[in-house]
Protein backbone atom coordinates (compact mmCIF):
# COMPACT_ATOMS: atom_id res chain seq x y z
CA UNK A 1 0.00 0.00 0.00
CA UNK A 2 1.34 3.45 -0.92
CA UNK A 3 1.16 5.97 1.90
CA UNK A 4 -0.13 9.45 1.05
CA UNK A 5 0.49 12.85 2.57
CA UNK A 6 -1.58 16.03 2.29
CA UNK A 7 0.55 19.18 2.16
CA UNK A 8 -1.02 22.56 1.35
CA UNK A 9 -3.89 20.78 -0.29
CA UNK A 10 -1.63 18.74 -2.59
CA UNK A 11 -1.80 14.97 -2.60
CA UNK A 12 1.74 13.53 -2.49
CA UNK A 13 2.68 9.88 -2.41
CA UNK A 14 5.79 8.58 -0.65
CA UNK A 15 6.88 7.19 -4.02
CA UNK A 16 6.69 10.68 -5.56
CA UNK A 17 8.92 12.02 -2.79
CA UNK A 18 11.67 9.46 -3.34
CA UNK A 19 15.00 11.22 -3.79
CA UNK A 20 17.58 9.87 -6.20
CA UNK A 21 20.94 8.92 -4.76
CA UNK A 22 23.57 10.88 -6.66
CA UNK A 23 26.67 8.87 -7.59
CA UNK A 24 29.57 10.74 -9.18
CA UNK A 25 32.57 9.06 -10.83
CA UNK A 26 35.72 11.18 -10.47
CA UNK A 27 38.82 10.54 -12.54
CA UNK A 28 40.73 10.81 -15.80
CA UNK A 29 40.14 9.87 -19.46
CA UNK A 30 38.92 6.39 -18.50
CA UNK A 31 36.09 7.96 -16.49
CA UNK A 32 35.59 10.55 -19.23
CA UNK A 33 35.06 7.68 -21.66
CA UNK A 34 32.73 6.01 -19.20
CA UNK A 35 29.89 8.39 -20.02
CA UNK A 36 30.21 7.78 -23.78
CA UNK A 37 28.01 5.28 -25.58
CA UNK A 38 29.14 1.84 -24.47
CA UNK A 39 31.19 3.24 -21.59
CA UNK A 40 31.01 1.69 -18.13
CA UNK A 41 28.82 4.47 -16.70
CA UNK A 42 26.46 4.27 -19.69
CA UNK A 43 26.25 0.50 -19.23
CA UNK A 44 25.32 1.01 -15.59
CA UNK A 45 22.62 3.51 -16.57
CA UNK A 46 21.21 1.02 -19.05
CA UNK A 47 21.14 -1.68 -16.39
CA UNK A 48 19.31 0.67 -14.03
CA UNK A 49 16.74 1.28 -16.76
CA UNK A 50 16.41 -2.44 -17.47
CA UNK A 51 15.72 -3.08 -13.79
CA UNK A 52 13.43 -0.05 -13.49
CA UNK A 53 15.77 1.51 -10.94
CA UNK A 54 16.59 4.72 -12.79
CA UNK A 55 14.42 6.68 -10.37
CA UNK A 56 16.59 5.64 -7.43
CA UNK A 57 20.05 6.55 -8.74
CA UNK A 58 21.54 9.42 -10.70
CA UNK A 59 24.91 8.57 -12.24
CA UNK A 60 27.32 11.21 -13.54
CA UNK A 61 30.96 11.37 -14.55
CA UNK A 62 33.62 14.00 -13.94
CA UNK A 63 36.60 12.65 -15.85
CA UNK A 64 39.20 14.72 -17.71
CA UNK A 65 41.83 13.28 -20.00
CA UNK A 66 45.35 13.42 -18.63
CA UNK A 67 44.28 14.09 -15.05
CA UNK A 68 46.47 13.03 -12.15
CA UNK A 69 45.69 13.06 -8.45
CA UNK A 70 46.64 16.73 -8.01
CA UNK A 71 44.24 17.72 -10.81
CA UNK A 72 41.45 16.00 -8.90
CA UNK A 73 42.56 17.70 -5.69
CA UNK A 74 42.37 21.17 -7.21
CA UNK A 75 39.06 20.72 -9.02
CA UNK A 76 37.35 18.87 -6.19
CA UNK A 77 35.22 21.78 -4.98
CA UNK A 78 34.04 22.97 -8.40
CA UNK A 79 33.54 19.65 -10.15
CA UNK A 80 32.42 17.42 -7.30
CA UNK A 81 31.38 18.99 -4.01
CA UNK A 82 29.32 21.70 -5.73
CA UNK A 83 27.24 18.91 -7.32
CA UNK A 84 26.18 17.63 -3.85
CA UNK A 85 26.74 13.93 -4.54
CA UNK A 86 25.86 11.21 -2.04
CA UNK A 87 28.62 8.91 -3.31
CA UNK A 88 31.93 9.67 -5.05
CA UNK A 89 33.95 7.01 -6.81
CA UNK A 90 37.62 8.02 -7.12
CA UNK A 91 39.46 6.31 -9.97
CA UNK A 92 42.89 7.82 -10.53
CA UNK A 93 46.51 6.70 -10.70
CA UNK A 94 47.25 5.58 -14.25
CA UNK A 95 48.57 8.96 -15.41
CA UNK A 96 50.45 9.48 -12.14
CA UNK A 97 52.48 6.40 -13.13
CA UNK A 98 52.28 6.42 -16.95
CA UNK A 99 53.31 10.05 -17.46
CA UNK A 100 56.62 9.48 -15.71
CA UNK A 101 57.83 7.69 -18.82
CA UNK A 102 55.67 9.26 -21.55
CA UNK A 103 55.79 12.93 -20.46
CA UNK A 104 58.56 13.13 -17.88
CA UNK A 105 55.99 14.12 -15.27
CA UNK A 106 53.81 11.86 -13.10
CA UNK A 107 53.40 11.95 -9.33
CA UNK A 108 55.78 10.53 -6.75
CA UNK A 109 54.10 7.99 -4.49
CA UNK A 110 54.39 10.03 -1.28
CA UNK A 111 52.80 13.08 -2.95
CA UNK A 112 50.17 10.84 -4.54
CA UNK A 113 49.16 9.54 -1.12
CA UNK A 114 49.16 12.98 0.47
CA UNK A 115 46.82 14.50 -2.10
CA UNK A 116 44.62 11.41 -2.35
CA UNK A 117 44.08 11.44 1.42
CA UNK A 118 43.22 15.14 1.17
CA UNK A 119 40.48 14.30 -1.35
CA UNK A 120 39.08 11.53 0.84
CA UNK A 121 39.02 13.69 3.94
CA UNK A 122 37.36 16.63 2.21
CA UNK A 123 34.62 14.40 0.81
CA UNK A 124 34.06 12.71 4.17
CA UNK A 125 33.81 16.11 5.87
CA UNK A 126 30.82 16.73 3.61
CA UNK A 127 29.20 13.44 4.57
CA UNK A 128 29.87 11.90 1.15
CA UNK A 129 30.46 8.17 0.96
CA UNK A 130 33.76 7.42 -0.81
CA UNK A 131 34.75 4.48 -3.00
CA UNK A 132 38.45 4.17 -3.91
CA UNK A 133 39.46 2.28 -7.05
CA UNK A 134 42.85 0.83 -7.90
CA UNK A 135 44.19 1.63 -11.41
CA UNK A 136 43.53 -1.16 -13.91
CA UNK A 137 46.58 -1.54 -16.11
CA UNK A 138 49.20 -0.04 -18.39
CA UNK A 139 49.59 -3.03 -20.64
CA UNK A 140 47.80 -6.37 -20.33
CA UNK A 141 50.68 -8.84 -20.54
CA UNK A 142 50.51 -11.55 -17.91
CA UNK A 143 54.23 -12.32 -17.53
CA UNK A 144 55.04 -9.17 -15.51
CA UNK A 145 56.77 -7.60 -18.52
CA UNK A 146 54.61 -4.47 -18.79
CA UNK A 147 57.09 -1.67 -17.98
CA UNK A 148 54.90 0.01 -15.35
CA UNK A 149 53.68 -3.13 -13.58
CA UNK A 150 55.88 -2.57 -10.53
CA UNK A 151 54.79 1.04 -10.01
CA UNK A 152 51.13 0.23 -10.63
CA UNK A 153 51.29 -2.48 -8.00
CA UNK A 154 52.84 -0.10 -5.47
CA UNK A 155 50.28 2.65 -6.14
CA UNK A 156 47.50 0.06 -5.89
CA UNK A 157 48.85 -1.14 -2.54
CA UNK A 158 48.82 2.45 -1.31
CA UNK A 159 45.21 2.94 -2.42
CA UNK A 160 44.19 -0.26 -0.63
CA UNK A 161 45.97 0.99 2.50
CA UNK A 162 44.30 4.41 2.33
CA UNK A 163 40.87 2.83 1.90
CA UNK A 164 41.44 0.74 5.01
CA UNK A 165 42.91 3.54 7.11
CA UNK A 166 40.24 6.08 6.16
CA UNK A 167 37.25 3.75 6.24
CA UNK A 168 36.27 4.01 2.58
CA UNK A 169 34.96 1.28 0.32
CA UNK A 170 37.42 -0.28 -2.13
CA UNK A 171 36.90 -1.49 -5.69
CA UNK A 172 40.04 -3.42 -6.60
CA UNK A 173 39.97 -3.06 -10.37
CA UNK A 174 43.65 -3.90 -10.76
CA UNK A 175 43.22 -7.31 -9.16
CA UNK A 176 40.16 -7.99 -11.31
CA UNK A 177 42.00 -7.06 -14.51
CA UNK A 178 45.04 -9.15 -13.61
CA UNK A 179 42.84 -12.14 -12.88
CA UNK A 180 40.80 -11.73 -16.06
CA UNK A 181 43.90 -11.52 -18.24
CA UNK A 182 45.45 -14.57 -16.59
CA UNK A 183 42.46 -16.57 -17.80
CA UNK A 184 41.76 -14.89 -21.15
CA UNK A 185 45.00 -13.37 -22.47
CA UNK A 186 46.47 -16.69 -23.59
CA UNK A 187 48.80 -15.05 -26.14
CA UNK A 188 50.24 -12.57 -23.62
CA UNK A 189 49.13 -9.55 -25.65
CA UNK A 190 49.85 -5.99 -24.55
CA UNK A 191 46.37 -4.83 -25.53
CA UNK A 192 43.10 -5.98 -27.02
CA UNK A 193 41.66 -8.09 -24.20
CA UNK A 194 40.13 -5.48 -21.89
CA UNK A 195 41.67 -2.35 -23.43
CA UNK A 196 42.10 -0.83 -26.87
CA UNK A 197 45.65 0.41 -26.21
CA UNK A 198 46.79 -1.15 -22.95
CA UNK A 199 45.07 1.54 -20.88
CA UNK A 200 41.69 2.70 -22.21
CA UNK A 201 38.77 0.32 -21.97
CA UNK A 202 37.31 -1.55 -24.91
CA UNK A 203 33.76 -2.88 -24.76
CA UNK A 204 34.73 -5.98 -22.78
CA UNK A 205 36.70 -3.88 -20.32
CA UNK A 206 33.82 -1.44 -19.95
CA UNK A 207 31.47 -4.32 -19.26
CA UNK A 208 33.79 -5.76 -16.61
CA UNK A 209 34.22 -2.38 -14.89
CA UNK A 210 30.47 -1.72 -14.99
CA UNK A 211 29.88 -5.06 -13.27
CA UNK A 212 32.52 -4.34 -10.61
CA UNK A 213 31.05 -0.90 -9.94
CA UNK A 214 27.50 -2.25 -9.92
CA UNK A 215 28.26 -5.01 -7.43
CA UNK A 216 30.14 -2.66 -5.11
CA UNK A 217 27.85 0.38 -5.23
CA UNK A 218 24.34 -0.59 -6.35
CA UNK A 219 24.00 -4.25 -5.43
CA UNK A 220 25.56 -3.88 -1.99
Amino acid sequence: MIKVLFFLGILITIKDMEVQKKILFFGDSITEGGVSEGGFISKMKQKLADKNLQGKYELSGSGISGNKVYDLFFRLEKDVISKNPDVVVIWIGVNDVWHKSTHGTGTDLDKFELMYVGIIQRLQEKGIRVFCCTPACIGEKTDHSNPQDGDLNEYSKTIRKMALEHNTALIDIRSAFLNYNLHHNVDNQYQGILTSDGVHLNDVGSKLVSELMWDAIIKN
